[in-house]
């Protein structure tokens, strides 16, 4: 079974539950809260869009890094907008902390 994080909203407290995917969250074991929310603390390794290399795949020069880094943050931030709203990127580091939107 897979392990999932979460964190009560009604007094912060994080615990780890296993659990089937197709099952709901535990309530909290401190407060008892039936409100957790689950948290991400992973993410999968992928060899693709910002873990590709930049340039040949050896070296890259400033100019390719600065251009990988501008074009996979703005894909990274168009999707987590698309799924969280625009307040959940708010802090999200850019290039020049600018957006071609």
């Amino acid at each position: 079974m897979p392990a999932y994080d979460y964190r009560c909203l009604e007094c912060s407290h994080t615990w780890e539950a296993f659990h089937g995917i197709d099952e709901t969250a535990y309530d909290c074991p401190e407060c008892e809260s039936q409100n957790p929310q689950k948290r991400i603390t992973t993410a999968p390794k992928v060899a693709s869009g910002a873990l590709t290399h930049a340039g040949d795949g050896k070296r890259a020069s400033k100019e390719q890094l600065q251009t990988k880094w501008a074009e996979e943050t703005h894909k990274l931030r168009k999707k987590l907008v698309d799924k969280y709203g625009e307040k959940a990127v708010e802090h999200m580091p850019t290039l020049n902390s600018t957006y071609d939107e």
